[in-house]
């Protein structure tokens, strides 16, 4: 045999060697499937709720109109800083200040009126105490003379005389007792007047008033839509006012942000939170909620679900009110922001990433344990697909079962785990894991359709990148 012959024999014995080894490296790779893990470790865990909405002063007044008139003075201007009871702006007064002086007189009319029946009343007195006197000297004399005429010690003229003077006496007593009365019911008749008066010159005053417009506290004229010349108007039924100004107390900002429905069963009074402006970047303000809303609101329309005549099916949010702790003082009333309020906080707690949460049906987990689960490629690679006895399966088959794969003996073996709050990118495990526990975190294919009990791959290298096309 040549040297050229042992040369090839040698080349095809190799060829068939590395051949048989492909083969045998081929099928005992067969069914594996190339997994993510990760560790489950302890950390520190916060439970975040983000909503957005915009800045808003706490105090803040709409000053509208309470009078039909022209704008005479504005003595502001939009972004001006006011103080309480500063004048704002000064309506036409030429009737209603009319009116004041008019009424005004009047109440001076009734208070003289009211001084001249009380003199009228003082002088009715007197004469009734000068009339109750006469009454009694008479009512005395005509005692003694039926006396004296009952013993014959008078004539008879000088007895009729007597009784005479006696209801002469009487009368006046009762024409003074009458007079009093009068008097009174004079002077009563001219109080009344001067309450009349008085409760129109209020009114006149009251309307005379609403043509000067002062500021109700400290704050910042934040929006001034007319101008001196332009006429207002009061709202009435169904059509609102004329809006001359509005003033915001910015000592106390907040921001007004939306929480979904689903989050806002987490949201307390009192909690932090961290507000971000987008008119002022890489700045975090420090903030607490104060305030959560009762009412839902439906995201598309803004309308609250309580004036809603129907049900409705659509996305809703709720209100929820964050007090700034150091408001800047450039802050400006409805500036977008965002809040992330800390709804729950736990410290070295055991954490799990929150993609290596699956959930699998108690049919897929009996279907996937070791006395039944296949050895075919499709069925350690694909989810259990539902079969005819699926359909039939009962309730408890169909139950749901939330879980993580750790990794044993290179297998993936389904642990049912009981999770706690969530944060960012981790969640707590209450149960069903210990530290230092290997799980399948990715991918979220295989993840997806990875049955208990399959060998697989670890291969946690970064994933490369796709070439842009």
């Amino acid at each position: 045999m040549s040297r050229g012959t042992k040369i090839l024999i040698g080349i095809g014995a190799a060829i068939a060697a590395l051949a048989i080894a492909g083969i045998a490296v081929h099928q005992s790779r067969k069914g594996v499937v190339t997994v993510q893990t990760g560790k489950v470790a302890h950390q520190d865990l916060a439970s975040i709720v983000s909503a957005s909405g915009e800045i808003r002063p706490k105090t803040y007044v709409n000053i509208g109109a309470n009078a039909f008139g022209k704008i005479t003075r504005l003595y502001v201007k939009e972004g001006d800083r006011v103080r309480k009871g500063q004048l704002l702006a000064q309506l036409e007064n030429v009737q209603p200040s009319a009116d004041v002086n008019a009424t005004e007189a009047s109440v001076q009319a009734a208070e003289t009126d009211s001084i001249a029946a009380a003199a009228a009343m003082n002088t009715s007195a007197a004469d009734l105490n000068r009339a109750q006197s006469d009454f009694e000297r008479a009512q005395l004399d005509w005692t003694r003379a039926q006396g004296l005429f009952k013993d014959s010690l008078i004539a008879k003229s000088e007895y009729d005389s007597q009784k005479a003077a006696w209801q002469t006496a009487q009368a006046g007593l009762a024409q003074a007792q009458a007079r009093v009365a009068q008097a009174k019911a004079q002077k009563d008749s001219a109080d009344r007047h001067i309450t009349q008066n008085r409760a129109n010159l209020t009114h006149a005053a009251d309307v005379l008033k609403k043509t000067t417009y002062a500021a109700p506290y400290n704050g910042m004229i934040t929006n001034l839509p007319v101008r001196e010349g332009e006429t207002v108007v009061i709202g009435i039924q169904n059509s609102p006012g004329s809006t001359l100004m509005t003033l915001a107390d910015m000592s106390v900002i907040t921001a007004e942000v939306k929480v979904d429905e689903t989050d806002i069963v987490n949201v307390r009074l009192g909690q932090p939170a961290e507000v971000s402006i987008d008119a002022i970047p890489k700045k975090i303000f420090k903030a607490v909620v104060t305030e959560i809303g009762n009412n839902a609101i439906v995201r598309s329309t803004g309308v609250s679900t309580s004036q809603q005549t129907s049900a409705s099916q659509e996305a809703k949010d709720f209100k929820v009110v964050v007090t700034l702790q150091d408001p800047p003082e450039n802050l400006r009333p409805g500036l977008s922001a965002t809040a992330k309020v800390t709804t729950a906080t736990r410290s070295s707690v055991l954490s799990i990433p929150i993609q290596a949460l699956t959930v699998r049906s108690r049919a897929d987990l009996k279907a996937g344990s070791p006395d039944k689960a296949g050895s075919s490629d499709k069925d350690n690679v694909q989810a259990a697909a539902p079969s005819s006895e699926a359909s039939n399966s009962t309730s408890a088959d169909k139950e749901e079962v939330q879980g993580v794969f750790v990794i044993r003996d290179r297998k993936a073996e389904f642990l049912p785990v009981q999770t706690g709050i969530t944060g960012t990118t981790d969640i707590e495990v209450l149960s069903g894991l210990k530290p230092g526990d290997e799980i399948v975190t990715g991918s979220y294919k295989v993840l997806r359709t990875l049955r208990p009990g399959t060998s697989v791959k670890i291969d946690n290298t970064a994933p490369k990148k796709e070439d842009e096309s």
